[in-house]
């Protein structure tokens, strides 16, 4: 098995990146959605380069080839890409507020080969670092399983209707151990 390389995004990775969701968005939500709902994912998630700003987001390579990608931010959004309304750039108190897992994706490739269990360490870690002792993310269907198995709990299931046909989204939650 080829092993996993991490690195923090640049903006040289922009357009890779929004190749590599639109894959994924594309492809790894299809046992879960209908061809409208896809669309509509579209119009709600992608590419959110405040945290590429921010140095928070992370790529993940496998001989070579972008796999995946994925960050946590200390803002106030929590979910959405740059184009998505009712964004919040807003920073979160550590002690009261959590930490957010964003816009992870994996390309259709590379699934199952350990690239979303390393970003959500990346993220967990860092977020932890900074003093944060809670983290959350809004999963889709398709990442349910992994963010459960993360030990990530959900606290509220919502419709995101802003693209047209509503997107089932779970808000997950997780406390960060010492």
């Amino acid at each position: 098995m080829e092993q996993l390389r991490h690195r923090l995004a640049d903006h040289g990775d922009l357009a890779v990146l929004k190749s590599l969701m639109d894959a994924a968005i594309s492809e790894n939500q299809k046992p879960f959605l209908s061809s409208d709902q896809i669309a509509s994912s579209r119009a709600i998630m992608g590419l959110d380069s405040q945290l590429v700003e921010d140095g928070t987001y992370f790529v993940i390579e496998i001989g070579g080839a972008l796999a995946g990608c994925g960050g946590w931010s200390r803002r106030a959004t929590l979910y959405g890409g740059d184009s998505t309304s009712g964004r919040n750039a807003a920073f979160l108190d550590p002690m009261k507020d959590a930490a957010r897992v964003r816009a992870m994706y994996t390309h259709p490739n590379f699934t199952r080969r350990g690239v979303g269990r390393l970003i959500m360490t990346l993220c967990e870690d860092a977020a932890r670092q900074e003093g944060f002792r809670e983290i959350e993310l809004m999963a889709t269907l398709s990442g349910e399983p992994l963010y459960l198995a993360c030990g990530y709990r959900p606290v509220e299931r919502v419709e995101d209707t802003r693209g047209g046909a509503g997107v089932p989204l779970i808000r997950m939650r997780k406390r960060l151990e010492a």
